[in-house]
């Protein structure tokens, strides 16, 4: 048994309690959501998994600093991506060595990981295709994308793409990946049977993530550097829009009707955003803001549409906003530098 795995054995459980809730709002639409949120603590080197109705968290140490986490699309299972690095440490800052993908089944993470697999340097993010098979990883530090056969428990190719490869997200029909590049403002496209890059759109400054309407006909991307959204045609593979929204946009998410797309600003460390600009896609304009908590970094979007979480990196935070009616209904404290965050709907 590895040090790691010993100790999971022992428990690396940091808080398991019903917190109290900071309400900022209490009018609720429709029924309530039922599911589980989880956040990556980068800080923390840990993952909280959050109750957003009733505001129980659990926070598990892990081992290493998540930068993301991703659910499958059953809910069952939970994938996790980071380095071993000293919290605190920024992305970047001289890590040498590999990353890492965990795998955890998403009703017992506090067991820890399933399978621990070796991927490439500074892992940003992760994606799992529908059937569950294979995983990809975009590694900034290698300019590629680890293409993870997870029955194998083993990378079994690496992509070739831009320049600090960072967000992704797969095509609603499953054929392409969109990457944002950080380093040199373009999105790479990859195909998702012939494991290559078909094409690179130059999009703007600082893309950080991408995000598809359910339709597959519009991608957004958050372009950090710009305090902008850029709008890509995905049949053209050209940007026709770009969307003023807050300081430091890093995360979008569509709303499963593609009428919003949700982006959340983060601003720097010596001014933080706080606020998730909202954008009418029918118009491409910013429609209303809402306020949530300091370093507003991840977003996602319950499977109904009902509820939107935001994690807030420097305040320790997941946001819960009521899209609807437009505000936040409460702001649940998780492990430290909530950076990453994905839903998983109850079956």
């Amino acid at each position: 048994m590895s040090l790691q795995q010993a100790l999971f054995t022992i428990g690396m459980v940091v808080s398991s309690a019903t917190l109290a809730l900071t309400q900022t709002g209490c009018s609720r639409t429709g029924s309530p959501t039922s599911g589980t949120v989880f956040t990556a603590d980068e800080e923390g080197k840990a993952i909280s998994v959050v109750n957003p109705e009733t505001g129980q968290v659990e926070t598990t140490g892990i081992g290493i600093s998540p930068h993301n986490v991703q659910a499958s699309s059953d809910g069952r299972t939970l994938f996790a991506v980071g380095s071993p690095m000293v919290a605190g440490q920024a992305m970047g800052d001289g890590m040498a060595g590999r990353g890492r993908l965990l795998v955890f089944d998403a009703t017992r993470v506090s067991r820890g990981p399933t399978a621990d697999i070796e991927v490439g340097r500074e892992p940003t993010h992760v994606i799992v295709d529908s059937q569950g098979a294979r995983a990809f990883v975009p590694n900034a530090g290698d300019n590629a994308i680890s293409v993870v056969d997870l029955q194998k428990r083993q990378v079994i190719k690496s992509i070739a793409v831009g320049k600090a490869p960072h967000g992704l997200r797969m095509s609603p029909d499953g054929q392409m990946i969109y990457v944002a590049n950080t380093d040199d403002g373009t999105v790479s496209v990859v195909s998702v049977s012939g494991l290559a890059e078909v094409a690179r759109i130059p999009v703007g400054k600082g893309p950080v993530q991408v995000g598809f309407t359910p339709d597959g006909k519009r991608n957004y991307v958050s372009l950090r550097d710009e305090n902008s959204t850029a709008v890509i045609d995905t049949a053209s593979r050209r940007v026709i829009a770009k969307i003023p929204v807050g300081p430091g946009p890093i995360q979008v998410f569509a709303a499963p009707n593609g009428r919003e797309v949700y982006v959340a600003n983060q601003g720097t460390e010596a001014a933080p955003g706080n606020t998730m600009s909202i954008i009418d896609t029918a118009n491409q304009k910013v429609t209303s803001e809402v306020v949530t908590g300091a370093g507003a970094h991840g977003v996602v979007v319950s499977g109904s549409g009902d509820r939107v979480f935001v994690t807030n990196v420097f305040a320790n935070t997941v946001s819960v906003i009521d899209p609807v009616n437009r505000k936040v209904l409460r702001n649940i404290t998780v492990g430290a530098g909530p950076g990453g965050v994905t839903y998983a709907a109850t079956k």
